[in-house]
């Protein structure tokens, strides 16, 4: 191909589809650079959301163009590159040149995706997600009854001890039942005979851990 015009009906194509696919905030646009001499960084011919940088066909292109026909850019393509609009939004960016059976550019696709609205969204949802600014420190957990809640501070208590009830010394129990009790364990109903059972311990044995762990604690 010497110049896009033979392949019009097909670049014309591309730039649509890409614009419909990713919606109104997505300006593709088609620039013919055979004309640089006149229009200076290429001419654009074809375009769809020009409303992102303000553009319509017949104005020329950006200082990137005139880059890459000065021969400065020799990179090629350029992917996911950052820019901004004269009124400050900001754009994310992808230009593909399109050159000709002596390498020379003829033309190029530049693709210009508006993500100011995104960059703000992702501040706001930031101020809810950041675990920076969230206090991890209260542990809670929702069930559907009481005897859950019990179940699952039996096994906090476990694991605040950091051994299994079989290896517990008597003071590995106190700190446990202390545990429990600092965490109300004990305010829900007929706790008690479900911890005597999980330590292996009577109900005597428990008054007196407990009568134990809150006189040093100045209950």
């Amino acid at each position: 191909m010497e110049h896009i015009n033979e392949e019009i009906d097909f670049l014309t194509s591309t730039v649509k589809g890409i614009a419909k696919q990713f919606g109104s905030d997505c300006e593709v646009v088609l620039l013919d650079l055979t004309q640089h001499e006149k229009y200076g960084s290429g001419l654009i011919v074809r375009i769809e959301n020009g409303h992102v940088t303000g553009r319509k066909v017949g104005d020329t292109g950006t200082n990137l163009g005139l880059e890459v026909l000065r021969g400065t850019d020799q990179e090629g393509d350029k992917h996911n590159y950052l820019t901004k609009t004269k009124d400050g939004r900001m754009l994310r960016s992808t230009t593909m040149y399109i050159r000709n059976s002596e390498e020379k550019p003829i033309g190029c696709i530049c693709i210009n995706f508006d993500i100011t609205s995104l960059m703000m969204a992702e501040t706001s949802i930031k101020e809810f997600t950041d675990l920076n600014k969230i206090n991890t420190d209260v542990k809670e957990v929702f069930v559907n009854n009481v005897n859950d809640v019990l179940a699952l501070l039996i096994q906090e208590a476990q694991n605040h001890v950091g051994k299994p009830v079989a290896h517990m010394s008597k003071e590995d129990k106190m700190k446990g039942i202390k545990y429990l009790d600092e965490k109300g364990a004990f305010l829900i109903q007929k706790s008690g005979d479900k911890i005597c059972e999980y330590y292996g311990i009577s109900k005597y044995t428990l008054y007196n851990y407990l009568d134990t762990v809150r006189s040093t604690q100045g209950i």
